[in-house]
């Protein structure tokens, strides 16, 4: 359908007017991590990069950068194992109960985070599990899963079927077809996913706050609990822009990774 050139211009604008809502608040936290003063004011005061020379110097932002990579690094290796595996389950295989196990596969990202939370305190608090790291990353990993599950399976249902029977008829085993024809076809998908879930987990705060202990803080938590601290705020801009740099690049390879020709 041909639009008329001011349908195209409305477009166009509404268009705009969208990403400006979204980006331009990224870009003002950016701005105001530079800003001379004590305060989120606007507009800022001055230019000094005095916040940025220190920021590692607060042990908490500090403990809470590790903790929140070390979390998101374990919550994707477990999401690219068990994803891809649960993948290959409901591509590959027909059983019983294949339509109710591909639902539930997808219902943790599609249930809000807060109960997903107060359903995994409940569960680890009745068996006896106590919160800290691993009932984290337990937590982490059940919306992780779901993400490395959606790449991998929409990449095996571009994959035509023939090309594993073309292999098992020159003679190679299911080891050699996986490893010489299906691992190249979807290791770009693999690594998107992965790559998603580590930012997906490194951003979590949610579920986080109910499955952590005491002795977890998170980046975004360090960030939530210090934000209203006059003397900590400078350093939450800081963390806050470093998470935006660090999370915007990783969104956009995982988007490439993702698009990227199977063939």
């Amino acid at each position: 359908m041909q639009l008329s050139p001011l349908a195209r211009l409305m477009l166009r604008l509404v268009t705009y007017a969208v990403l400006g809502v979204v980006y331009l608040p990224l870009a003002l936290i950016f701005v105001l991590s530079f800003n001379s003063a004590k305060s989120i004011a606007w507009p800022p005061v001055g230019f000094s990069t005095r916040w940025w020379e220190g920021f590692l110097d607060v042990e908490s932002a500090r403990e809470a950068l590790f903790s929140s990579a070390r979390l998101a690094f374990v919550a994707m290796i477990i999401a690219i194992v068990l994803g891809s595996m649960l993948a290959f389950a409901l591509q590959r295989y027909e059983f019983y109960g294949k339509n109710v196990i591909s639902f539930l596969a997808v219902l943790p990202i599609a249930l809000p985070g807060i109960v997903t939370g107060v359903a995994l305190r409940n569960t680890f608090v009745r068996f006896g599990w106590d919160l800290g790291f691993l009932s984290v990353v337990a937590g982490h990993a059940t919306f992780c899963i779901v993400v490395a599950h959606n790449n991998v399976i929409a990449r095996l249902r571009r994959i035509a079927p023939n090309l594993r029977e073309a292999s098992a008829d020159l003679g190679a085993t299911p080891f050699q077809t996986f490893r010489l024809v299906t691992w190249p076809l979807i290791r770009s998908a693999v690594l998107a996913g992965g790559i998603l879930a580590f930012a997906l987990s490194f951003d979590e705060v949610v579920v986080t706050t109910f499955t952590a202990g005491a002795g977890v803080q998170t980046l975004p938590q360090w960030i939530l609990n210090n934000f209203s601290r006059p003397n900590v705020l400078p350093y939450v801009t800081v963390m806050a822009t470093l998470v935006m740099l660090v999370s915007l690049p990783i969104a956009w390879l995982a988007q490439r990774l993702g698009d990227s020709n199977p063939g």
